[in-house]
Protein backbone atom coordinates (compact mmCIF):
# COMPACT_ATOMS: atom_id res chain seq x y z
CA UNK A 1 0.00 0.00 0.00
CA UNK A 2 1.41 3.33 -0.91
CA UNK A 3 -0.32 6.84 1.09
CA UNK A 4 0.72 10.01 0.21
CA UNK A 5 -0.65 13.50 1.15
CA UNK A 6 0.59 17.21 0.05
CA UNK A 7 -1.06 20.34 1.53
CA UNK A 8 0.02 24.19 0.67
CA UNK A 9 -1.48 27.19 1.97
CA UNK A 10 -2.78 29.80 -0.16
CA UNK A 11 -1.01 32.45 1.19
CA UNK A 12 2.34 32.70 2.72
CA UNK A 13 1.54 34.00 6.51
CA UNK A 14 -2.02 32.97 6.58
CA UNK A 15 -3.19 29.35 8.23
CA UNK A 16 -3.80 26.49 5.89
CA UNK A 17 -7.53 25.71 6.60
CA UNK A 18 -6.98 22.48 4.42
CA UNK A 19 -6.96 19.38 7.01
CA UNK A 20 -6.23 15.85 6.37
CA UNK A 21 -5.16 12.75 7.95
CA UNK A 22 -4.90 8.50 6.86
CA UNK A 23 -6.07 5.92 8.99
CA UNK A 24 -4.21 2.57 9.35
CA UNK A 25 -5.77 0.44 11.98
CA UNK A 26 -3.32 -2.01 14.09
CA UNK A 27 -4.84 -4.88 12.44
CA UNK A 28 -3.10 -3.82 9.06
CA UNK A 29 -6.68 -5.20 7.51
CA UNK A 30 -7.72 -1.66 6.07
CA UNK A 31 -7.61 2.03 6.37
CA UNK A 32 -9.12 5.37 5.40
CA UNK A 33 -8.27 8.94 4.46
CA UNK A 34 -10.22 12.29 5.91
CA UNK A 35 -9.95 15.58 3.90
CA UNK A 36 -11.76 19.18 5.25
CA UNK A 37 -11.93 22.26 3.77
CA UNK A 38 -12.29 24.60 6.04
CA UNK A 39 -14.97 27.62 4.42
CA UNK A 40 -13.46 31.69 5.00
CA UNK A 41 -15.83 33.88 6.46
CA UNK A 42 -15.94 37.07 5.33
CA UNK A 43 -14.44 39.45 6.96
CA UNK A 44 -13.65 37.18 9.90
CA UNK A 45 -17.42 37.66 10.65
CA UNK A 46 -18.54 34.30 11.81
CA UNK A 47 -20.13 34.35 15.50
CA UNK A 48 -17.49 32.19 16.41
CA UNK A 49 -14.09 32.90 18.92
CA UNK A 50 -12.27 29.97 17.12
CA UNK A 51 -10.83 30.13 14.20
CA UNK A 52 -11.43 28.15 11.22
CA UNK A 53 -8.15 26.15 11.49
CA UNK A 54 -9.08 25.11 15.20
CA UNK A 55 -12.53 24.21 13.63
CA UNK A 56 -11.10 21.69 11.33
CA UNK A 57 -8.19 20.11 13.27
CA UNK A 58 -11.30 19.52 15.90
CA UNK A 59 -13.59 17.56 13.36
CA UNK A 60 -10.69 16.18 11.73
CA UNK A 61 -9.28 14.65 14.71
CA UNK A 62 -13.14 13.43 16.09
CA UNK A 63 -13.61 12.15 12.32
CA UNK A 64 -10.52 10.04 11.83
CA UNK A 65 -10.83 8.18 15.75
CA UNK A 66 -14.53 7.31 15.05
CA UNK A 67 -12.96 5.99 11.29
CA UNK A 68 -10.31 4.19 13.35
CA UNK A 69 -12.34 2.75 16.28
CA UNK A 70 -16.04 2.33 15.52
CA UNK A 71 -15.94 0.62 12.35
CA UNK A 72 -19.14 -0.83 12.99
CA UNK A 73 -20.73 2.88 12.56
CA UNK A 74 -21.55 3.95 9.02
CA UNK A 75 -19.91 7.40 8.00
CA UNK A 76 -22.66 9.25 8.31
CA UNK A 77 -23.23 8.74 11.11
CA UNK A 78 -19.54 9.13 12.53
CA UNK A 79 -19.95 12.68 10.68
CA UNK A 80 -22.97 13.29 12.43
CA UNK A 81 -21.56 12.23 15.82
CA UNK A 82 -17.81 13.71 14.70
CA UNK A 83 -19.95 17.47 14.29
CA UNK A 84 -21.75 17.07 17.37
CA UNK A 85 -18.49 16.52 19.40
CA UNK A 86 -17.08 19.70 17.52
CA UNK A 87 -20.37 21.54 18.31
CA UNK A 88 -20.40 20.61 21.74
CA UNK A 89 -16.66 22.01 22.50
CA UNK A 90 -17.33 25.77 22.25
CA UNK A 91 -21.53 25.86 21.82
CA UNK A 92 -21.55 27.96 25.55
CA UNK A 93 -18.78 30.62 24.00
CA UNK A 94 -20.09 30.63 20.00
CA UNK A 95 -23.23 31.70 18.28
CA UNK A 96 -23.30 28.36 16.22
CA UNK A 97 -27.01 29.41 14.30
CA UNK A 98 -24.36 32.18 12.63
CA UNK A 99 -24.99 31.12 8.95
CA UNK A 100 -20.54 31.67 8.52
CA UNK A 101 -19.94 29.50 12.58
CA UNK A 102 -16.91 27.76 11.37
CA UNK A 103 -17.17 25.00 8.63
CA UNK A 104 -15.83 22.75 6.47
CA UNK A 105 -16.25 20.31 3.03
CA UNK A 106 -15.78 16.65 3.98
CA UNK A 107 -14.23 13.73 2.16
CA UNK A 108 -14.10 10.48 3.96
CA UNK A 109 -12.64 6.85 2.72
CA UNK A 110 -12.54 3.70 4.85
CA UNK A 111 -11.67 0.44 3.94
CA UNK A 112 -11.28 -3.59 4.47
CA UNK A 113 -10.43 -6.50 3.16
CA UNK A 114 -14.20 -6.78 1.51
CA UNK A 115 -14.89 -3.11 0.36
CA UNK A 116 -14.56 0.63 -0.17
CA UNK A 117 -16.76 2.63 2.12
CA UNK A 118 -17.23 6.95 1.40
CA UNK A 119 -18.78 10.12 2.08
CA UNK A 120 -18.50 13.25 0.20
CA UNK A 121 -19.82 17.05 1.28
CA UNK A 122 -19.54 19.98 -1.07
CA UNK A 123 -17.05 20.66 -3.67
CA UNK A 124 -13.71 18.25 -2.24
CA UNK A 125 -13.13 15.84 -4.89
CA UNK A 126 -13.00 11.93 -4.73
CA UNK A 127 -11.68 10.02 -7.16
CA UNK A 128 -11.46 6.35 -7.28
CA UNK A 129 -9.28 3.89 -10.43
CA UNK A 130 -10.26 -0.01 -11.39
CA UNK A 131 -7.80 -2.41 -11.81
CA UNK A 132 -8.60 -2.04 -15.52
CA UNK A 133 -7.32 2.10 -15.49
CA UNK A 134 -11.05 3.27 -15.49
CA UNK A 135 -11.52 6.56 -13.02
CA UNK A 136 -14.73 7.25 -11.60
CA UNK A 137 -15.38 10.50 -9.88
CA UNK A 138 -17.76 11.38 -6.73
CA UNK A 139 -18.67 14.65 -6.60
CA UNK A 140 -21.04 16.57 -4.51
CA UNK A 141 -22.10 19.05 -7.07
CA UNK A 142 -25.38 20.75 -5.49
CA UNK A 143 -22.94 23.89 -5.90
CA UNK A 144 -23.16 23.07 -9.60
CA UNK A 145 -26.69 23.09 -9.89
CA UNK A 146 -27.68 26.36 -7.93
CA UNK A 147 -29.71 29.00 -9.64
CA UNK A 148 -27.84 31.95 -11.66
CA UNK A 149 -26.66 34.72 -9.14
CA UNK A 150 -26.80 32.68 -6.05
CA UNK A 151 -22.91 33.24 -5.61
CA UNK A 152 -23.21 36.63 -6.72
CA UNK A 153 -22.21 37.96 -3.62
CA UNK A 154 -21.59 36.31 0.02
CA UNK A 155 -24.96 38.29 1.40
CA UNK A 156 -27.01 36.65 -1.28
CA UNK A 157 -25.08 33.13 -0.71
CA UNK A 158 -25.54 33.21 2.87
CA UNK A 159 -28.99 34.48 2.85
CA UNK A 160 -30.30 31.54 0.09
CA UNK A 161 -28.31 28.78 -0.60
CA UNK A 162 -25.71 28.11 2.39
CA UNK A 163 -26.78 25.24 4.07
CA UNK A 164 -30.65 25.76 3.10
CA UNK A 165 -32.92 23.55 1.08
CA UNK A 166 -31.98 23.91 -2.46
CA UNK A 167 -29.07 25.10 -1.80
CA UNK A 168 -25.74 23.26 -0.62
CA UNK A 169 -24.53 22.03 2.50
CA UNK A 170 -21.17 21.90 4.64
CA UNK A 171 -19.91 20.33 7.93
CA UNK A 172 -20.79 23.32 10.22
CA UNK A 173 -22.46 22.67 13.72
CA UNK A 174 -25.72 20.44 12.45
CA UNK A 175 -25.02 16.69 12.57
CA UNK A 176 -28.16 16.87 10.41
CA UNK A 177 -26.05 17.71 7.43
CA UNK A 178 -24.60 13.98 7.46
CA UNK A 179 -28.06 13.23 6.04
CA UNK A 180 -27.17 15.16 2.69
CA UNK A 181 -23.75 13.85 2.13
CA UNK A 182 -22.81 11.89 -1.19
CA UNK A 183 -22.08 8.33 0.21
CA UNK A 184 -21.74 4.79 -1.17
CA UNK A 185 -19.79 1.26 -0.89
CA UNK A 186 -17.76 -0.18 -3.71
CA UNK A 187 -16.06 -3.89 -3.51
CA UNK A 188 -12.37 -3.70 -2.79
CA UNK A 189 -11.46 -5.99 -5.32
CA UNK A 190 -13.16 -3.03 -7.97
CA UNK A 191 -10.69 -0.42 -6.68
CA UNK A 192 -6.71 0.37 -7.42
CA UNK A 193 -6.47 3.40 -5.74
CA UNK A 194 -8.55 6.51 -4.59
CA UNK A 195 -7.58 10.45 -4.23
CA UNK A 196 -8.97 13.13 -2.61
CA UNK A 197 -8.58 16.59 -3.12
CA UNK A 198 -9.78 20.13 -1.94
CA UNK A 199 -10.86 22.51 -4.75
CA UNK A 200 -7.56 24.21 -4.86
CA UNK A 201 -5.76 21.39 -6.21
CA UNK A 202 -8.31 19.77 -8.20
CA UNK A 203 -8.59 23.52 -10.05
CA UNK A 204 -5.93 21.43 -12.53
CA UNK A 205 -8.79 19.76 -13.99
CA UNK A 206 -11.97 21.84 -13.36
CA UNK A 207 -10.79 25.79 -13.92
CA UNK A 208 -7.58 25.35 -15.99
CA UNK A 209 -9.03 22.08 -18.23
CA UNK A 210 -5.17 20.46 -18.23
CA UNK A 211 -7.08 16.97 -18.60
CA UNK A 212 -9.59 14.69 -17.15
CA UNK A 213 -10.32 13.11 -14.18
CA UNK A 214 -8.47 10.28 -15.03
CA UNK A 215 -5.32 12.91 -16.50
CA UNK A 216 -5.46 14.07 -13.03
CA UNK A 217 -4.95 10.60 -10.95
CA UNK A 218 -1.98 9.82 -13.67
CA UNK A 219 -0.65 13.09 -11.89
CA UNK A 220 -0.95 11.74 -8.20
CA UNK A 221 0.30 8.55 -9.36
CA UNK A 222 3.65 9.55 -11.33
CA UNK A 223 4.42 12.76 -9.17
CA UNK A 224 2.49 12.63 -6.48
CA UNK A 225 0.35 15.14 -4.71
CA UNK A 226 2.99 17.83 -3.88
CA UNK A 227 3.37 17.38 -7.98
CA UNK A 228 -0.12 18.50 -8.38
CA UNK A 229 0.40 21.15 -6.22
CA UNK A 230 3.19 22.86 -7.84
CA UNK A 231 1.33 22.23 -11.02
CA UNK A 232 -1.45 24.27 -10.05
CA UNK A 233 0.74 26.62 -8.45
CA UNK A 234 2.26 27.18 -11.77
CA UNK A 235 -0.96 27.50 -13.89
CA UNK A 236 -2.46 30.29 -11.10
CA UNK A 237 0.92 32.37 -11.77
CA UNK A 238 0.79 31.91 -15.20
CA UNK A 239 -2.97 33.34 -15.76
CA UNK A 240 -2.04 37.16 -15.45
CA UNK A 241 -5.06 38.10 -17.44
CA UNK A 242 -6.95 36.17 -15.33
CA UNK A 243 -8.42 33.89 -17.94
CA UNK A 244 -9.20 31.33 -15.90
CA UNK A 245 -8.76 32.65 -12.26
CA UNK A 246 -11.68 35.41 -13.14
CA UNK A 247 -12.81 36.39 -9.81
CA UNK A 248 -11.15 33.52 -7.59
CA UNK A 249 -8.25 34.43 -5.51
CA UNK A 250 -5.16 33.77 -7.13
CA UNK A 251 -3.72 30.98 -4.57
CA UNK A 252 -6.47 28.89 -2.67
CA UNK A 253 -5.23 26.39 0.21
CA UNK A 254 -4.30 23.43 -1.74
CA UNK A 255 -4.21 19.79 -0.29
CA UNK A 256 -4.54 16.19 -2.37
CA UNK A 257 -4.19 12.27 -0.98
CA UNK A 258 -3.62 9.56 -2.98
CA UNK A 259 -3.60 6.23 -1.67
CA UNK A 260 -2.51 3.23 -4.31
CA UNK A 261 -4.42 0.01 -2.45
Amino acid sequence: MRIELATAAGLAGRPNEDWAATVLPASGQGGGLVLLDGVTPPRGDDGCAHSVPWFTARLGGALVELSGSRRDLPLREILAESIRRTADTHRSLCDLSHVRTPQATVVMVRWDEAEIEHLVLSDSVLLFESPGGTVRAVLDDRLDRLPPGSLASEVIADAQVRNKEGGFFTAAADPAVADRAVTGRTPRAGVRAVAAMTDGASRWTEMFGEGDWADCLGVLHKEGPQGLIDRVRALEKADTDRTYLRRSKQHDDATAVYAQL
